[in-house]
């Protein structure tokens, strides 16, 4: 890190000790994060940009944060087993709820649709953006810079990790293995259900094949099975209940994530605001707050939904900081799997290039994809935004993903500075884009 560049990276790292140990855990739709967002936006002010805030509905509970009510609908399933041997009409209600409960699943918590979102308590969010404009107050491109002001609920089985600390590989294990025998109790139980109803349906009809299906020694012994598996799958749907811990004051503190996000958002701002003769020429820069990132992008969706149709995403590009704490895991997130989102291949080379030339090594080769859920990337790419997420984390689960233990004081300022120093670089290499394409480089790809 250049010394001179050291000042924004402390107040950076400032921001991201305050939000953490003087204001907390921040889920969405909190007044922990109404309290970051004011606090964002009165650093801001400070700097002489007005904020803008814009409110939205969220339910945090009907995407990842609603995780524990699978587990919840395992228990009882477990115990409505019992009853629907004797009575088997039972099994139709069983088999249609866990339809429900599957389409749930994968529409909203592992897709991130906003479909179920009725069907749950809404809070009230909202984005909070500054902007910056050239002296002359004219642009021709746009800049946006965001993090999202919010946390994640404690993952609990990841928490309990932390004993393992010393040892990844069990700590893995530990986490993977509980909440991946979880998962398959209750998808044994959706799929147990579905397929009792159907041997009843068939067996109602008077359908040969269920009446053999009935009759044969197996079905037999799966019967006989049934009377003990109900234990199994119960103690397994525990493990998903325990996962996400559903009190506040427990939720994670989120210095890496994401309050480095924001932070650094806010210390590139502050750099060009106090350096305007290095500003990008014809260049606006946005400093974005997002909400409820953790809810299922609903901040980056409703920013994008309210700007699709004026001038502040066109010829836009979007630089999504994510949890920039971990110095050997310099990356740029390319892609959200889950969201079959492809991310912007010219943000894709420079910040590798960007890299390259601070001499950072990561071990991940600078460059991963989002395995599972998504990031703020993904709605600014559908709206037509050139963008990627920039992150510095270790992307295998750890004990401070996700938990209470996300505090600053586990990682340093220089890797905050490093994370400063690439965004600068990245920009200039944004500028330079621009103006070799006269200022109207081509939109999503």
């Amino acid at each position: 890190m250049k010394e001179e560049n050291r000042k924004y990276a402390e107040v950076a790292f400032g921001i991201v000790k305050d939000a953490a140990e003087k204001i907390g855990s921040r889920l969405p739709g909190s007044e922990g994060e109404r309290k970051y967002a004011r606090y964002m936006g009165d650093k801001l002010r400070e700097i002489g940009i007005e904020p803008k805030t814009e409110e939205f509905a969220v339910s945090p509970r009907a995407s990842i944060g609603g995780i524990p009510y699978a587990g919840w609908f395992g228990l009882v399933m477990s115990g409505l087993v019992y009853f629907a041997l004797s009575m088997n009409t039972l099994w139709f209600g069983m088999a249609l709820a866990g339809i429900c409960v599957v389409l749930w699943l994968i529409l909203s918590v592992f897709l991130y649709k906003p479909w179920f979102d009725m069907f749950f308590r809404q809070k009230i969010s909202q984005n909070t953006y500054g902007e910056l404009l050239p002296e002359d107050g004219k642009y021709d491109y746009t800049i946006i810079l965001s993090g999202h002001t919010d946390t994640s609920w404690t993952w609990r089985h990841s928490e309990h990790a932390y004993k393992y600390r010393d040892k990844p590989i069990l700590g893995i294990l530990a986490t993977y293995g509980k909440v991946g025998f979880g998962a398959i109790c209750v998808f044994f139980l959706i799929g147990v259900s579905i397929a009792m109803a159907v041997i009843t349906t068939g067996r109602y009809v008077g359908a040969m094949w269920a009446n053999l299906v009935v009759q044969s020694e197996s079905y037999y012994r799966f019967i006989v099975a049934m009377h003990f598996l109900p234990l199994v799958t119960a103690i397994g749907s525990c493990f998903v209940i325990m996962w996400a811990d559903p009190h506040e004051e427990n939720a994670s503190r989120g210095a890496m994530d994401n309050a480095t996000g924001c932070a650094l958002s806010y210390a590139v701002t502050k750099y060009f605001k106090e350096n305007p003769d290095k500003m990008p020429k014809n260049c606006r820069i946005i400093d974005f707050n997002c909400g409820s990132e953790e809810a299922g992008l609903r901040g980056s969706m409703a920013f994008a939904e309210e700007h699709k149709n004026d001038e502040m995403l066109k010829n836009a590009w979007n630089i999504n900081i994510d949890s920039v704490a971990d110095k050997d895991y310099f990356e740029v997130v390319i892609k959200d799997d889950w969201q079959f989102t492809r991310f912007d291949t010219d943000l894709e080379k420079m910040f590798k290039d960007t890299f390259g030339e601070l001499g950072i090594e990561s071990k991940t080769n600078g460059c991963i994809h989002n395995p599972v859920g998504g990031c703020d990337s993904t709605p600014m790419t559908k709206a037509g935004v050139k963008s990627v997420t920039f992150a510095a984390q270790n992307p295998v689960l750890t004990y401070y993903y996700h938990t209470w233990r996300d505090t600053a004081d586990r990682f340093e300022v220089e890797t905050v500075g490093d994370g400063f120093e690439v965004i600068l670089g990245v920009i200039d290499k944004i500028a330079a884009f621009q103006e070799a394409n006269g200022y109207n480089g081509p939109q999503k790809k």
